[in-house]
This record gives structure tokens, sequence and C-alpha cells, in this order.
């Protein structure tokens, strides 16, 4: 799936197929004020597809942490205004341009960019696209990919898990924090998942976890782990930094994946020194566009790890297209337990 924001030709474009429709609504941001700023938008119908292009209808949309904050420009990628929010998808073909084969009208494809796909119809390259693995249905597929990808990319291909070991899994009832529960478990890996409540702590079970561990927000108590952890998957940051990084053992790997608890958090050097601790920034998407080739291995793996059952989004909130404000607005809060479903049609 490519990573860059999903463009959408609109009719008066070049195209060479009559999509059938005259108007598609979307959700647009037009000044970056937060949730308060997303307009559900009736625009253009996609123009037919040209060549090597396909119009899919969108079924769902999985939210994720950078849409929240691209509301805002927080986030380090800020498409130019305006623009339509969403990261990852799944929907079915509707229109075929030229060289691409009739048979695949109706199948379902995981759909993605780095913002675009809150709407009803889009009109996008086929290259790139991908089969939606057999074993997800439409909410699952939708919020499957960025979640998963970021996980395989962090154990894999910068923690170098080995099966065996143990990791240490921060926020781990969020949709990010459930994938990386998974997909350790999937490598073969010990898993100790981290939440601050029972509810998320129920999710990560759900997900794999062998161990569970209920954390206070503010003054987190990881002492229990002290030397006991190989890798530690953090998408949260704040106040659980540094005694996270107590768990690691001798050459332990910290994985730097986000910092949902507000701004980043200062490190104490002397413990990366003093333990051989490597410390390590995960951009999964990043890492595709430096390196296509890990990238298309990253999306083989996810893809093939998810056809044999092991990885399975857990939902925690869905809602109709028109309601998709609600799913922000949920994420904002902090109370969300796994992942956030838009259902666009169907």
């Amino acid at each position: 799936m490519g990573c860059r924001a999903a463009t959408t030709r609109h009719k008066g474009e070049r195209g060479n197929q009559e999509t059938g429709r005259d108007v598609v609504r979307a959700w647009v941001v037009e000044q970056l004020a937060g949730i308060g700023a997303l307009t559900l938008k009736e625009l253009p119908d996609p123009a037919a597809p040209g060549a090597g292009e396909v119009t899919v209808a969108v079924s769902a949309v999985g939210l994720n942490y950078p849409d929240l904050l691209m509301l805002s420009g927080g986030y380090q990628f800020k498409p130019p205004l305006p623009f339509t929010p969403g990261m990852e998808g799944v929907g079915r073909i509707v229109a075929v341009g030229e060289g691409v084969s009739g048979e695949l009208l109706g199948h379902r494809l995981l759909i993605g960019g780095r913002a675009g796909l809150l709407a009803e119809q889009l009109t996008l390259p086929l290259e790139g696209l991908r089969e939606v693995p057999d074993a997800l249905d439409d909410a699952e597929a939708a919020g499957f990919t960025t979640g998963a990808l970021t996980a395989w990319v962090a154990l894999v291909a910068r923690g170098r898990l080995a099966a065996g070991e143990h990791v240490l899994v921060l926020g781990a009832g969020g949709g990010m924090g459930l994938a990386a529960v998974s997909m350790a478990k999937a490598l073969g890996a010990e898993v100790t998942a981290a939440a601050s409540s029972e509810a998320k702590l129920e999710a990560a079970r759900r997900a794999g976890a062998d161990r569970l561990l209920l954390l206070d927000r503010t003054a987190p108590d990881l002492a229990a782990l002290k030397g006991a952890v190989d890798v530690l998957f953090d998408p949260v940051g704040g106040p659980a930094v540094q005694p996270a990084l107590k768990t690691l053992r001798w050459g332990g790997r910290y994985l730097v994946i986000g910092f949902v608890a507000g701004a980043p958090e200062r490190v104490a050097t002397n413990l990366a020194l003093l333990k051989g601790i490597e410390i390590l920034g995960v951009r999964a998407g990043e890492a595709g566009r430096q390196d296509p080739a890990l990238g298309a291995l990253a999306m083989h793996e996810i893809d093939r790890i998810a056809r044999e059952g092991h990885l399975r989004p857990i939902l925690g909130l869905e809602v109709p297209f028109e309601q998709a404000p609600d799913a922000f607005r949920a994420m904002e809060a902090g109370t969300l337990t796994g992942k956030a479903v838009i259902r666009v049609q169907g």
C-alpha cells in the first residue's frame, strides 16, 4: 500500500470511463482548527479511472492518531489545505481504467495513503493496493494495516526481535499497542501488556498477552520488570518513559513509536550507556519510502500473518460516516480501547 497522500481526480479531468454518480461526500478540513474544522461536503464525482487506475467505493476507514494530529497541524506530515483525512481503509472496485482487468470489479482492496480516504469514492492507481486477507471483515480490514505495519517494522526491522525474547508493550489497550501485542506473539515472543484500565488489559489479553500490568498514567510503576525486558514498544511516551527504560536488560531495544501522552519526554541517556541500550525511532511509512524493498516485504509479511489468523484488529468503536467526528473525539479523550473505525457505506 502506498503511503503518499491519496489524490483523486474529479470529473472534467482526464479519464476514460464514467462512474455513474454526480457527487460524492467527503469529510474536508479547510483550516487547522481541530475536530471542529471537520466539514461533511459534497464534491464532484471522482473522474473515471485512467490507465492503470481504479475507482473504489470506500466501505470503511480506520482511524489513527496521526489523523487526529493533522487536524491541528500537529503531525510531521502536513497535507496542503483543504484536505480529507484518513490513512487506511477498505473498499470495492466499481470501475477500472485502461490496462486493468474487468475481472477485478467488485474485489475488496486495502487502500491507504498519508491522508485522503474519508470519502465515499476515490480514483486511485491500482499499483500498491492490496487484496484483503480473507480472515478479515470490512471493519477489521479498515483498521489493519497501519498498526500491523508499524508493529512489524518496529519489532522485526528495527528491534530485531527473536523468538523467546520478552517484549513490554506500553499503551497496550489502544489500536497500535494491541497490534504490537498480536505481532509479538505471532513472532514467538513473551509479551507483557501495560495499560491504564482493566478494560484495556482485557483487550490485550484477547490479543494474546502473557502478562498484564495495570499502570497509573501519572505515576507508572514498572519496578517488577526491572532488567527483565528485551524489547520495549512505546507509542505513549510521557511519565512511563524513565521507569520503562529501567525494565530493559543489557542490550535491550527501546522502540520509540509516538507520543500519545503529549510532548516527547526527555531521556536519561546514562541508562543507555550503562545498559548498552539502543534507542530506535520507528516510522514505518517512511521506512518503506526510504527502502521500497523493505516496504514490500513488510506488506507481504503482515498479510501472510493475517491470513494465518494471527493478526485480527480488536475494534473498540464503529461509527457511521455521518458521525465521523465522534470517532476523533473518542481518540482525543484517550479512553478508547482498541481500534476506531468509520463505516462509510455498506
